[in-house]
């Protein structure tokens, strides 16, 4: 999983990006429960006055405040106001001693004012046992208020007294407020929503970019698989893991970028937009947590043993898949449709069922955490309804605090989501790296030597022996033999001898396990791997063609070719007249695997793209099976005519070999016997044996 984080390196400027994006939507998320408290507490409730400092007062409330005030008390508020029109409006410059003092003394008037007359003179002669004679009337008056009816209570009074006297003067505080305060919300939901998608965007394309290099550094390595590689996976689990595997890898990436950076930063912001809005319950909050972390425990034990056969499932289901489309003949010509059938209903099933497991686990863990969600929001309600009642918090605060609550909630239930999906993602980052992790155990080596210039065509095999990789037993034993410039070498042999293996020594399909293989002197494990086998003209048992053209088929071994090329292999191979026949002639389309055209029409096309590359090397692995006498025996012609290539063929068929300057009799992979046609007939009984079921009296004698 580490290793696969080194491909996000190439985007850390764009991921640095999506982080300062996250953090503007967070503090926009968290601004707009302030401002909608705002609205309820001050707009509506306060009808828009922010502060106890008048804006304008009427003459007489004026005069009235300033009976409460001393001498410099005094001078300090009738410097601040201008009279007009029978009301005082405040100048727009007034010190900071100024705006304490006003607060208090409003506060202090408010309160006042909301006394009976009938009770005042009473209320006065208590206050007057409680004063300090020399000290500030409004001062003590307000540490009186606010240590008995606290400062909430003590500023609604003072918002009360100011409420009604813009409504005296007409002036209108409340509507602007609220359409002020709503601009601004509309304005913070407008950069959420560019954040948001700027954020989408930017995750999509670094998701994007790290799929396309684990695929390119997947399929990469994949090529360079030996035959070894490709017996410890199969085709279906390297097809899964290069698109299914990268898949999960690539959704996690997405979804760690909007979610896994995002939700820490607006939970740990409304935890301290709570803990300032309302402390007092600030445990309904530890309580919803505890809650939503035993869910996700909970489900998480039950789903993460799912999580790890998923993948499984998908591959098998990709193999029953392969397996019975690669085999619909076979299967057609026994008549197991029903068996095949059910095979694979068996698989989908079983993926079905567990897929359907997880989205259950998954539809349950939404409802529990809407539960947790509503339930929190109903004991904030029903504990901050005492808090209200007492003045302790306003509606809005409630409000304010319930939106926090559920942003810290929500945060949860992102990482929440976050712990659905890792599982997954972290079983397919494994199977990926398990690919990218291989040993490739056919490499060129630290010093590659250059094949000499002066030899040409000559394949040796000295004292070779081979057995596959964590098997017990030779396949072949002591193989030793050379074929010059010019000569055929043809090998045969029972089936299961090993010919197919020997021959695969030259490429390096496989490396021998004792011995050398050398080709034009030089050991096959010391030359550079592309320059071998540019000197080989490979066609292998089974006849493989490629989604294109016929030409492209046959040119596919060389970096450019000419109409001239194409023709001469195709005449070689003896597939003028099959091209010739083909609408569009060397342009007619080869779908995938070459399934539109027979197999002999498939061996012939391949054998020309060998011919086409103009290799020094011929090796032909059983080529010709699949054509009939006449085709093989004017191709073997055609092939001879060719000078100075060196050619060695598997083959079942005598018939095909007859002519060969070496015979090698293969027998449980050892040689039994070497030499021409003649000389195997009079020294080899395994050779007579396979000529005497397939030659005529005549045949053999030749």
């Amino acid at each position: 999983m580490i290793k696969l984080l080194s491909y996000l390196k190439k985007s850390i400027v764009p991921i640095i990006l999506v982080i300062v994006l996250l953090v503007v939507q967070a503090m926009c998320d968290l601004a707009l429960p302030e401002h909608m408290s705002n609205i309820v507490s001050v707009g509506i409730q306060q009808q828009g006055i922010e502060s106890l400092i008048p804006d304008a007062v009427t003459a007489d409330s004026f005069n009235v405040m300033l009976t409460l005030t001393t001498g410099e008390e005094k001078a300090l508020v009738t410097s601040s106001y201008t009279e007009k029109d029978g009301a005082y409006y405040l100048n727009e410059n007034v010190s900071v001693q100024f705006e304490s003092f006003m607060t208090k003394l409003v506060a202090v008037y408010g309160a006042v004012s909301t006394v009976d007359s009938s009770q005042q003179s009473g209320v006065q002669s208590e206050l007057a046992g409680q004063l300090d004679p020399n000290g500030s009337f409004v001062e003590q008056i307000h540490e009186i208020i606010s240590s008995q009816m606290g400062d909430t209570v003590a500023n609604q009074l003072g918002i009360s007294f100011l409420a009604k006297e813009y409504e005296a003067l007409d002036i209108s505080k409340g509507t602007p407020y609220i359409l002020k305060t709503g601009l601004k919300m509309l304005g913070f939901a407008l950069i959420i929503a560019l954040c948001t998608v700027m954020v989408s965007l930017l995750a999509s394309r670094i998701a994007a970019s790290c799929g396309r290099e684990m695929r390119k550094d997947v399929f990469g390595k994949v090529i360079r698989f030996s035959n070894k590689e490709f017996n410890e996976f199969s085709s279906a689990s390297l097809i899964t893991r290069c698109t299914n595997d990268i898949q999960q890898v690539q959704i996690l990436v997405i979804m760690t970028l909007r979610m896994v950076f995002y939700a820490p930063i607006i939970g740990i912001g409304a935890l301290l937009k709570v803990l300032d809005t309302g402390r007092s319950l600030s445990w309904i909050i530890a309580v919803a947590i505890l809650a939503i972390f035993s869910l996700i425990i909970v489900l998480m034990v039950i789903a993460m043993p799912k999580f790890k056969a998923l993948q499984k499932l998908v591959d098998k289901v990709n193999l029953v898949s392969r397996e019975i489309l690669n085999g619909l003949p076979v299967i057609r010509a026994f008549s197991r449709e029903k068996y095949e059938e059910e095979r694979f209903d068996k698989a989908n099933k079983d993926l079905t069922r567990t897929n359907l497991f997880v989205n259950r686990v998954m539809a349950f863990m939404m409802p529990m955490m809407m539960l947790i969600m509503n339930a929190t929001s109903i004991l904030i309600v029903w504990v901050g309804a005492s808090a209200v009642e007492s003045s302790q918090l306003q509606v809005g605060d409630i409000m304010a605090f319930i939106q926090y609550t559920m942003q810290i909630i929500i945060s949860f239930l992102m990482l929440s989501m976050m712990s659905i999906l890792l599982p997954r993602a972290i079983i397919s980052a494994g199977r990926i790296s398990e690919v990218l992790n291989t040993d490739i155990s056919i490499e060129n080596a630290e010093k590659t030597v250059a094949f000499p210039e002066d030899v040409q065509g000559t394949v040796e095999f000295k004292n070779v022996y081979f057995k596959y990789p964590n098997a017990e037993e030779y396949v072949l034993k002591n193989i030793s033999f050379k074929t010059n410039k010019g000569e055929t070498t043809a090998i045969i042999g029972s089936t299961g001898c090993g010919k197919s293996t020997l021959i695969n020594l030259i490429p390096r399909f496989y490396d021998v396990t004792e011995g050398e293989v050398l080709v034009n002197g030089v050991d096959v494990r010391n030359v550079d791997l592309n320059e071998l086998r540019d000197r080989l003209g490979y066609v292998p048992q089974k006849a493989n063609l490629f989604t294109g053209t016929i030409a492209s088929n046959i040119g596919y071994g060389l970096d450019e070719y000419t109409q001239e090329d194409l023709e001469f292999a195709a005449k070689i191979a003896q597939a003028e007249k099959l091209i010739a026949e083909k609408p569009g002639n060397y342009n007619a389309e080869i779908s995938q695997g070459g399934t539109n055209v027979s197999g002999g029409q498939r061996q012939r096309l391949s054998i020309a793209r060998a011919i086409a590359k103009n290799p020094e090397i011929y090796i032909f692995d059983d080529s010709f099976s699949a054509l009939d006498f006449k085709t093989d025996s004017a191709l073997r012609k055609a092939l001879n005519e060719i000078e100075g290539k060196t050619k060695i063929i598997v083959a079942q068929r005598i018939s095909t070999v007859l002519n060969a300057d070496r015979i090698i009799v293969l027998e449980d992979g050892e040689v039994v016997g070497m030499g021409t046609h003649k000389e195997l007939i009079k020294d080899c009984p395994a050779y007579v044996q396979i000529a005497q079921s397939q030659l005529s009296k005549g045949e053999m004698d030749l």
